[in-house]
């Protein structure tokens, strides 16, 4: 099929490159615009971008609601889009231009985790189970039938990152095999069962690390909020990133109470202490819990409550 793919981080990568492989011709490239980094605001190309490029494939970085966009589509002949994590809503008149429409790898098993961070959202709510799916995009969010799935347990250790990477490996022999398999006209898309849950885009607040919650919730959020936005906290109003904690079986210590030994830092939750791993304090770069202690004498102290309402 001739196929336009949609993406732009670097999670989109595994399918780009799992579909110049297959059968399928990839006639072009729908990204965001270059978007401009660090202090001197230098415009960058998304991953995706630079992929295609150096794949000799046409890029597209118009804005999804164009009019010039929708003309230009027209003129591919496109059988299919094949859509990850793209990062714009698609309007309406640019659904109806492939022959079978837009196809979505979206990961988690829908209707469960619609939105824009369902890897956070299982993490954050302890499930032991996700996975990925490819389903039709329709003006609803996620809402669209869906072709196939795959399903991914998720460890006791697992970041975001970690489970988004094994997700995004998967889901590219998925995107692959459901193209093929509408080719080849023995696939089919069957309508979502069941409640839906939702997973709106996490924002800073929400990586703020609750001391008053249970060790086994503050280890969740810290997991789902590593690598982005990224899990943080406060000592005496000063931020301090945290990287994935360990719950241990010490108890004794109030929320958000710090005891810092040679080797271990230990800070209190509502039910059992966690050990914490690498941190960043404000303005400096990523180090050992335990040297950062010593160099702060920070034993005794304890870290900022968390200023929002209770979840």
């Amino acid at each position: 099929m001739r196929l336009l793919f949609a993406g732009t981080p670097t999670v989109a990568l595994p399918s780009l490159a799992a579909l110049l492989a297959s059968k399928h011709e990839v006639v072009g490239v729908l990204t965001r615009p270059d978007a401009p980094v660090g202090r001197s605001k230098t415009p960058v190309p998304s991953p995706v971008k630079a992929a295609a490029e150096e794949a000799g494939i046409e890029v597209f970085t118009l804005p999804a609601k164009s009019a010039e966009l929708a003309t230009t589509l027209q003129k591919l002949d496109l059988d299919a889009a094949a859509v990850v994590a793209y990062g714009a809503l698609l309007p309406p008149q640019l659904l109806t231009i492939p022959r079978y429409g837009w196809i979505n790898l979206h990961f988690s098993l829908l209707p469960a985790w619609r939105g824009a961070a369902p890897v956070q959202a299982a993490l954050l709510a302890g499930d032991d189970i996700t996975g990925a799916c490819t389903f039709q995009i329709e003006e609803g969010l996620d809402t669209g039938p869906v072709f196939g799935s795959l399903t991914e347990t998720i460890r006791p250790t697992d970041t975001a990152g970690d489970l988004l990477d094994r997700l995004a490996t998967a889901g590219s022999r998925l995107m692959v095999d459901t193209m093929s398999g509408i080719a080849d006209g023995i696939l089919s898309p069957v309508a979502q069962v069941g409640e839906p849950t939702y997973a709106p885009r996490l924002v800073r607040d929400d990586a703020r690390v609750r001391w008053t919650h249970p060790a086994q919730a503050v280890d969740r959020r810290v997991r789902a909020c590593t690598p982005n936005p990224g899990a943080w906290t406060e000592l005496s109003g000063k931020r301090i990133g945290l990287g994935p904690v360990r719950p241990t079986s010490q108890s004794g210590l109030a929320p958000g109470e710090i005891a810092a030994t040679k080797r271990t830092v230990l800070v209190g939750t509502a039910t059992h202490a966690v050990e914490l791993g690498p941190v960043t304090p404000a303005g400096r770069k990523q180090m050992a819990a335990a040297d950062w202690a010593r160099g702060n004498q920070v034993d005794g102290l304890s870290f900022d409550d968390y200023p929002g309402t209770t979840e």
